[in-house]
C-alpha cells in the first residue's frame, strides 16, 4: 500500500537543514503542501524552491521555536499560505555536549527552550487550531532514543526529549477525542550535514564500535513511519513512542 497524503497540508519546523529538510522533502512527493518552518529564512527559501520545481507545493515561514509569539505568528502564516494544517512534524532540536558537572545554565535554556518549551507551544498552537475547525490530525513529535536511554554527555538533550515524550503522551490522551493522533518518534543516531564528519573522527569511530550493528542511519531510514504516522492509515496509532535506533535501546 502506497501512503499518500494528497490534499494535505503539513507544518514541519526546523526545516531548514538535516532531517527537517529531508521530512519536508518527503512529505510533499506524497502530495502535501508543505510549510517549512525555521529562523534561516533563505535556506527554507531554497527548499521551498526545490520543492516547487520538483512539481510539490511549499511556503517558507520565518518562525523561532524560543517565542511563542513567533510560533503563533508562524502556524498563522502557514495557514493563511496553504490552508489548515493537518499534519504537524514537530522537529526543533539542539544539543549541547558537556558532562553534567560542566553543564552551565545557559546551556542548560538553549537546549530545554528549544527541544522541549518549543516543540510544547509549536503543538499546542497547531492542536487549538485543529480543534477550533474540528478538523482531525496528525502531529509527529520528533524525540530521540537519548529521551529512552542515557547517553553520555548529552545529559540535558535526553531530559528534553524525555519531557517530549511524556508531552506526548499527555497530548495523545487530551486531544484523542478530537481525532488528534500525537505521536513520538525516537531516533537513534542519524548520520546528517551537522555531523557527517564526526563519524570519520577517532572519537565517532569509537562510538561506532560500540553500537549494536557497528553502524549508523540515514534520514531515508526514517521515511517509512513518518509517512505512516502522517497518514490516514496511523488512525489507531495514539500515544505511541516509536524508536528508529537500530537496537540502541533494545539492551
Amino acid at each position: 500500500m502506497e501512503l499518500r497524503l494528497d490534499g494535505k497540508t503539513a507544518l514541519v519546523t526546523g526545516a531548514s537543514s538535516g532531517l527537517g529538510d529531508r521530512f519536508a522533502r518527503l512529505l510533499a512527493d506524497s502530495g502535501a503542501a508543505v510549510a517549512v518552518a525555521a529562523r534561516r529564512v533563505d535556506r527554507l527559501e531554497q527548499l521551498a524552491g526545490a520543492i516547487t520545481q520538483n512539481g510539490g507545493r511549499a511556503h517558507a515561514v520565518a518562525m523561532d521555536v524560543t517565542d511563542v509569539v513567533s510560533i503563533r505568528e508562524g502556524v498563522a502564516a502557514a495557514e493563511a499560505a496553504l490552508g489548515p494544517i493537518d499534519v504537524l512534524v514537530n522537529n526543533s532540536g539542539v544539543s549541547v555536549t558537556a558532562r553534567i558537572g560542566d553543564v552551565e545554565e545557559a546551556d542548560y535554556d538553549f537546549v530545554m527552550n528549544t527541544n522541549l518549551k518549543g516543540a510544547f507551544f509549536v503543538a499546542q498552537a497547531v492542536g487549538r487550531s485543529m480543534i477550533a475547525g474540528k478538523r482531525p490530525g496528525r502531529i509527529i513529535n520528533i524525540a530521540s532514543a537519548a529521551g529512552l536511554h542515557p547517553l553520555g554527555q548529552i545529559s540535558v538533550y535526553g531530559m528534553s526529549k524525555a519531557g517530549v515524550i511524556h508531552m506526548t503522551r499527555s497530548m495523545a490522551l487530551e486531544w484523542g477525542r478530537y481525532h488528534i493522533n500525537v505521536n513520538a518518534l525516537c531516533p537513534g543516531y542519524i548520520e546528517t550535514e551537522i555531523n557527517r564528519d564526526y563519524w570519520n573522527t577517532e572519537g565517532g569511530r569509537k562510538l561506532l564500535a560500540k553500537l549494536p550493528r557497528r553502524r549508523v542511519g540515514k534520514p531515508e531510514d526514517l521515511d517509512g513511519l513518518v509517512l505512516l504516522l502522517a497518514s490516514d492509515q496511523s488512525a489507531f496509532v495514539n500515544g505511541a513512542v516509536i524508536a528508529a535506533d537500530d537496537g540502541l535501546t533494545a539492551g
